[in-house]
Formats: structure tokens, C-alpha cells, sequence
């Protein structure tokens, strides 16, 4: 039976510039007892919570110290125990590398209600970089995928985007960004256009253009670390 006086709301923050989040996601913001807001969540967007809301840092830095997904779970138990409206404010889109489903169906599996409010995903604020995701002739679809799994490997879909006519765009590669160098070759792709983005649609924006094979020692040059998107394809040549 679900409990109406609760609610989760999981919400997509955008890229970073805190003028790309929906208007749907502002109105939630300020009826919200609570706002568990990560690492990615610009903090200017905790200017529309109420006087009286606790605003709460579960930010998951990577490679560093960071709040567990089962420490973010007791939280949200917590407070919806005490009849509150909670929202998880997430960096992009939830629903993408976002772990929002999670939420939401262990909110759910309590008995409350929970919802989800999208949020543009970093990866279409590359598109400030003139880079299209798509384009006429040049490139026939995309893939979007993780570059290090659970288990800290890379997909085996990295290869097979550089075999097809698309745009691959990896999020969370900038660990393995060697080993992704690596697959190019061996695909025998290595001079494929690519960009390496940090901190998309934000003002301390960095991006750099070259060959694949040249990533890595673009990255060191210029100083570009994680969170960063990788980009490959021949979208990445034009402009």
C-alpha cells in the first residue's frame, strides 16, 4: 500500500548550467522538504528550495571519498519515514548512467510514491561545442555507453560503434581512455576524429579536437580529467 503522505522525486539537474533545467524540475524544487543533491548538481539550483528544507550532500566524487549508494538509501528511508516530500537532485538525466531507477523502485518497494522529472544529459550539451550528435551523410545514429562497468572493465560496445557509421559518445572513460585508444587501433580506427569535453555548458568549459590515437597526450596537455566526455566519430571533425 503506497504512503500518499511521502514522496520521492528523483530530478535530472542538467549538464551544469543551472538555466538548463525544466521549469517542472523548479517547481519541485521548491515545494521539497528535502534535497539530497550530488556531485554533479550545480548548487546555485538549491536557491529554489524553501527556507526550511534541509538541503543534503551525497555527492559521489569519483575516485575520491564518496557518499554509498546503501548510505543514500538509508537517507531517503529516513525521510520519507517522517512524511516528507523528498527530492534526489542528479547531475544530467537520472535515468541515464544515473541510477535513478534504483531509487525510485527501493522508494517504491517501502511503500511511497515516487516520480521522475528528466534532465538534459551532458552529452547534448556537446552540441555547445558544435559538435552534433547526428549528422546528414556524416553520421547514421548514435551509441552512448559507459566506459568502465561495474567491475571497472570496458564495454565490449566500444569496438563495435567503431565498426558502424555512428557517433559514439562514453561516458565515465577517462580511466580507461588508454585502453579505449587501444580498441581503436586494433579496429584498425585510430585516426578517427574524436573530442575529449570537461565540464560541458559551464563557463570553465574545456574541449579538445583530434585523432583518436592522439587523446591521451591531448588530455595531459591540457589538462582534462574526469568528468569528462569522450566523443568519436566524424562529427568531432566538423566545424
Amino acid at each position: 500500500m503506497e504512503n500518499i503522505d511521502s514522496e520521492l522525486i528523483i530530478v535530472g539537474a542538467g549538464p551544469g548550467d543551472p538555466e538548463l533545467i525544466t521549469i517542472k524540475a523548479i517547481k519541485v524544487l521548491e515545494k521539497a522538504d528535502v534535497i539530497l543533491y550530488d556531485n554533479l548538481a550545480n548548487k546555485d539550483l538549491l536557491k529554489y528550495a524553501k527556507r526550511n528544507c534541509d538541503l543534503v550532500y551525497v555527492g559521489k566524487t569519483p575516485y575520491q571519498e564518496y557518499t554509498t549508494q546503501e548510505k543514500i538509501h538509508e537517507l531517503i528511508a529516513n525521510y520519507l519515514q517522517l512524511k516528507l516530500i523528498v527530492v534526489r537532485l542528479k547531475g544530467g538525466d537520472p535515468f541515464i548512467f544515473g541510477r535513478g531507477m534504483e531509487e525510485m523502485m527501493f522508494a517504491r518497494d517501502l511503500g511511497y510514491k515516487a516520480s521522475y522529472i528528466p534532465g538534459i544529459t551532458s552529452m547534448l550539451a556537446i552540441g555547445l561545442c558544435d559538435i552534433p550528435l547526428t549528422h546528414r551523410g556524416i553520421s547514421e545514429g548514435l551509441w552512448m555507453i559507459t566506459g568502465t562497468k561495474k567491475d571497472g572493465s570496458l564495454s565490449r560496445d566500444v569496438c563495435l560503434a567503431m565498426q558502424s557509421k555512428t557517433t559514439l559518445v562514453i561516458y565515465m572513460g577517462m580511466k580507461n581512455l588508454p585502453f579505449i585508444i587501444q580498441e581503436a587501433i586494433k579496429c584498425g580506427k585510430p585516426d578517427t576524429p574524436a573530442a575529449l569535453i570537461q565540464h560541458a555548458s559551464l563557463p570553465h568549459m574545456k574541449m579538445v579536437k583530434g585523432k583518436l590515437c592522439d587523446l591521451q597526450k591531448l588530455a595531459e596537455k591540457h589538462g582534462i580529467t574526469h568528468p569528462a566526455l569522450i566523443v568519436i566519430g566524424e562529427v568531432a571533425g566538423l566545424g
